[in-house]
């Protein structure tokens, strides 16, 4: 078949999208072999060579102009971007991201699942897509690692499987963040928590009480940190410990942030949780910011918020207020063999505060408690719940409640102190 029949048979194929045709494969090759050859391409060099390679291939004119747009759009996007899935990473409505192997691609949109049409032209052209994630993030991943996780420029979180560990071809999950970070006001407006409850918590982190915030997954635990971390001094030096860097802190000069890093050739070895947390502590901080605890460096968070490291903020995932302090235990015991009973007191003392947030049915995303940490009783950790959200009932497919003051915070001392 000619060049332009190749062509002309993908400008026909109807819904079919131009990623699967042989047009844009036979495109793309040239174009590479371009690349090789000169090394290097600027975005308006590697958009004529697109072009001029369109022009070779279309020697009868079969495309329309928006045809011909699309195809070097496309082209285009697979070298620079994010290829098929540029779209969505555009669209700002769009908050995840869904790779199922080369030929599945579903987003999330309004707290709804869809089918995206377009797919991937095989495991290769993602496999491509999977390495230029991982470069940006500095992150290794091949058959010898097969899992990855890692962020894109804006932050957004991306954990990679590859095949044949994701029996259906690579996986790719995105969580996007918003471009602008969150804030509490946009969170009142949300009605993800009440005006007074806002004017509390802001209190609270000026005081320097340690917060922990828990939640099951897509509660909006890192959105909600983001939105605490507004009420710190700006005067503070801040130090955040992550995974994959996602946290979006606006207006402390006096910012370090931390990232672990996986094991690579040549002797490079991995950077965890634990070793960035006993970092931080030689780098004076007034207060850390651990992204999220998922094992045994919950002990050594804890150690640091009872050493004097107050205002300290951190999350982690938990069905509620009761399954958090349990799977601090747990996380505790993975680091360290000690008595439960040392545990709970290290937990009592270096937290001040959880805050639990909920995903409910209707998709929206609630606070759904305050508790503080009363202390160790009868060796069992008592909570006196401050805040909970009560559900008053359902109008047109929203779930409406309230906020209701259950108590009053008893342990006063940074309260008082910080003047209020």
């Amino acid at each position: 078949m000619e060049e332009w029949e190749i062509i002309s048979a993908d400008a026909c194929m109807g819904e079919q999208k131009l990623s699967e045709g042989r047009g844009y494969l036979a495109i793309k090759e040239a174009v590479l072999k371009e690349l090789e050859r000169r090394k290097e391409l600027s975005d308006l060099e590697l958009k004529t060579c697109i072009e001029e390679e369109l022009q070779k291939r279309d020697k009868r004119k079969i495309l329309s102009f928006q045809k011909r747009k699309e195809y070097a759009q496309a082209v285009f996007d697979s070298f620079r971007k994010f290829g098929v899935l540029q779209e969505l990473i555009e669209d700002e409505e769009v908050t995840e991201i869904l790779v199922n192997g080369p030929n599945y691609i579903f987003y999330e949109k309004a707290g709804e699942l869809y089918t995206f049409p377009k797919t991937f032209s095989g495991e290769e052209e993602l496999s491509d897509l999977i390495q230029a994630i991982c470069a940006f993030g500095n992150r290794m991943v091949n058959e010898a690692s097969p899992i990855v996780d890692t962020r894109l420029v804006d932050g957004s979180r991306v954990n990679i499987v590859l095949h044949p560990i994701s029996l259906g071809g690579s996986s790719i999950s995105i969580r996007k963040f918003s471009k602008e970070p969150m804030n509490m006001d946009k969170l009142l407006s949300y009605g993800s928590l009440s005006k007074e409850i806002a004017v509390f918590l802001e209190k609270l982190v000026k005081a320097g009480y340690n917060i922990f915030v828990s939640g099951g997954t897509g509660s909006g635990k890192t959105t909600f940190l983001n939105a605490l971390s507004e009420f710190i001094p700006k005067e503070e030096r801040v130090i955040t410990i992550e995974d994959s860097a996602e946290l979006q802190l606006n207006g402390i000069k006096n910012l370090v942030r931390l990232e672990t890093r996986t094991a690579g050739f040549e002797g490079v070895e991995s950077i965890g949780i634990r070793e960035l947390i006993k970092t931080a502590l030689r780098m004076r901080p007034s207060r850390l910011i651990v992204g999220e605890c998922r094992g045994a460096e919950a002990i050594d968070l804890l150690s640091a918020n009872n050493t004097g490291h107050s205002g300290s903020l951190g999350t982690g995932h938990a069905n509620s207020t009761y399954d958090m302090i349990c799977r601090l235990e747990t996380m505790v015991l993975m680091g360290m063999e000690l008595p439960v009973s040392a545990i709970r007191g290290q937990i009592a003392s270096g937290i001040d505060l959880f805050i639990h947030l909920g995903r409910l049915r209707d998709k929206s995303r609630k606070l759904l408690e305050i508790a503080e940490l009363e202390g160790v009783i009868n060796g069992e950790i008592k909570l006196n719940v401050l805040y909970r959200f009560a559900e008053c009932g359902e109008k047109k497919g929203k779930i409406y409640g309230k906020w209701e003051k259950t108590g009053e915070l008893k342990h006063k001392e940074k309260w008082e102190a910080a003047g209020f």
